[in-house]
């Protein structure tokens, strides 16, 4: 996993962006407590981008059917952010996200 993020970085960071997204790219596994990935950063380090993506890239993932195993589905994905809420997960973004599925804002397309 930790490879990825580097490896996205590297491809990315050489294309003009009017936004940081080779370091969101990078920062994607970095969790608010400090125990992520690649760097270990820890709350206010990480690029608000960032904090969305790792929101977005776990509900996606564990909703998702993979390789190695069968979707989980958007109700563990859920839980989990919410586990996570403040500790692992920025509290607003992960607010935001419940907000979209919980009160049927938002729904994953078939």
């Amino acid at each position: 996993m930790k490879a990825h993020s580097q490896s996205s970085y590297d491809v990315l960071r050489s294309v003009k962006w009017p936004w940081p997204v080779a370091e969101v790219a990078l920062q994607h596994h970095e969790r608010m407590d400090g125990s992520g990935c690649p760097d270990g950063l820890k709350g206010d380090a990480i690029l608000i981008e960032s904090r969305i993506m790792a929101v977005s890239d776990v509900v996606e993932a564990m909703s998702s059917h993979r390789p190695c195993r069968a979707a989980l589905g958007l109700e563990k994905a859920l839980a989990g952010i919410e586990r996570g809420r403040g500790t692992v997960y920025d509290a607003v973004v992960a607010d935001a996200c419940l907000h979209l599925f919980c009160d049927k804002v938002f729904q994953l397309p078939a």
